[in-house]
């Protein structure tokens, strides 16, 4: 039996063949995200199957980040499914469309890559890496640890994962159970709201300004059960968000109500911010410190450090070596080799992106335009219609990339990324921008 959803027939007499015959849908793009699925009652009589049997569908697909239910309103397709890209909430940037929504660094402030690397590989022809030798380069792990106790992140062991979010699934996984609730920054980084119920978990927004998370939501979250925090301490995607002394104060004073929860902390602004870091690492039993090498040396390094206590540590690095094994040491050895001879001026990398980020912002207030970008590459700016800004600056020739990528419940936006904005560039964007959303500010807590 089946049942035609649209145009898109639901197939299958057992659980696993009625969610694989969803999900399958779903990532050809005939289901489509946020589209409304059956009652699971319903779709029971119609496949002549038990409502245990779709009930058990479902529950599987939420696991797996395809679907959600939200009570009596039902279950529906997720904005941004797993079994699809997480970029999907986008656009194509036609020829002549000037691209601000990519969120990239400036190709300009990476360095080169390939005396590096010529030289992690003739060190590895004399010192060949074989299997059993150990998965962390000894003087990476040694040159990590001394920069993160000169920013007051408290001592551990130092695992290599390959880039900031395998770092963060990894240790969700190492303490997490499907089911579990994570409260994340809202608006925040696509890639995490996607990864989190893909891992069967749970999201509970919380709201942030320029200094970071609201103590407040975040107290309400924890107190509402979440077991797990992720925070971004600087260069926040989308807001560019910063955690201040003051604000991080408030934040372990939180987390000390609630030693329990499991504390992820997000510094991929590393080396290209020049505000101090103010970590809460150690606020709580369990956590977890993670920097990319990604946006400072670039994104196809595919190379973040990671720091915690010792059994998160012991668990991301043993259920490691049952995978992958270990990021290259090559690679390693390359990122290291950067660090040692000063491939780029991290001050002057991260005036370069101020300087960008503060015209522009200046330029939207001289507008009556709210914008906020307190560090980081991008510029956030409330708006009313999210769709219609959108839409109107594609049309003058401006590709933004619209705030739903990166929102649960945050009012609607859309994010600039500056990284690439030339001087002549400020003025007529921020005239289209003007132009787009309308001059009266729009009022939210970033």
């Amino acid at each position: 039996m089946m049942f035609v959803l649209g145009d898109y027939p639901i197939k299958g007499r057992r659980a696993a063949d009625i969610a694989a015959s969803i999900e399958s849908a779903v990532g050809a793009g005939e289901l489509e995200p946020g589209q409304l699925l059956p009652p699971m009652r319903e779709l029971a009589e119609r496949l002549e199957v038990n409502p245990n049997t779709v009930a058990a569908a479902y529950r599987t697909l939420r696991e797996r980040g395809v679907i959600e239910t939200a009570g009596r309103r039902g279950s529906r397709v997720r904005s941004a499914p797993a079994t699809t890209d997480r970029e999907f909430i986008g656009m194509d940037v036609p020829d002549g469309v000037r691209d601000v929504a990519s969120g990239n660094p400036d190709p300009a402030l990476l360095p080169p890559l390939a005396p590096a690397f010529a030289a992690a590989a003739e060190r590895g022809d004399r010192q060949p890496v074989l299997y059993g030798d150990e998965p962390v380069e000894p003087e990476l792990a040694r040159a990590a640890r001394a920069g993160l106790d000169a920013d007051g992140v408290p001592a551990g062991p130092v695992a290599v994962t390959s880039g900031a979010l395998d770092a963060i699934e990894r240790v969700l996984a190492a303490h997490l159970r499907p089911g579990d609730t994570v409260a994340v920054e809202d608006p925040g980084w696509g890639g995490l709201l996607d990864l989190v119920p893909a891992l069967g978990l749970r999201t509970v927004p919380v709201g942030l300004d320029d200094e970071g998370p609201l103590p407040e939501d975040v107290h309400r979250a924890l107190a509402g059960g979440a077991r797990a925090l992720v925070v971004t301490d600087r260069a926040q995607n989308p807001t560019g968000a910063a955690v201040s002394a003051p604000r991080a104060r408030a934040l372990r004073s939180v987390l000390q109500e609630y030693p329990a929860t499991l504390l992820i902390e997000d510094d991929h602004g590393d080396r290209i911010v020049d505000l101090p870091l103010h970590p809460l690492a150690g606020a709580t039993h369990h956590w977890a410190f993670v920097r990319s090498v990604a946006k400072a040396y670039g994104p196809d390094l595919r190379l973040a450090l990671l720091t915690g206590d010792a059994v998160t540590l012991d668990r991301v690095r043993g259920r490691q070596r049952l995978g992958p094994g270990w990021v290259s040491r090559i690679t390693q050895r390359a990122v290291l080799r950067l660090w040692a001879d000063g491939a780029i001026d991290t001050r002057a990398v991260a005036r370069s992106y101020r300087e960008r980020r503060d015209a522009l912002i200046d330029a939207l207030a001289e507008r009556g335009i709210a914008a906020h970008g307190r560090s980081g590459m991008n510029v956030w700016v409330p708006v009313r219609d999210e769709t219609g800004a959108v839409a109107r600056l594609l049309h003058a020739g401006w590709a933004v990339a619209p705030g739903a990528r990166f929102r649960m419940s945050a009012p609607p936006g859309i994010r600039i990324t500056v990284a690439t904005l030339t001087a002549d560039e400020i003025v007529p964007l921020a005239d289209t921008v003007a132009a787009a959303v309308g001059a009266a500010p729009v009022r939210s807590h970033v």
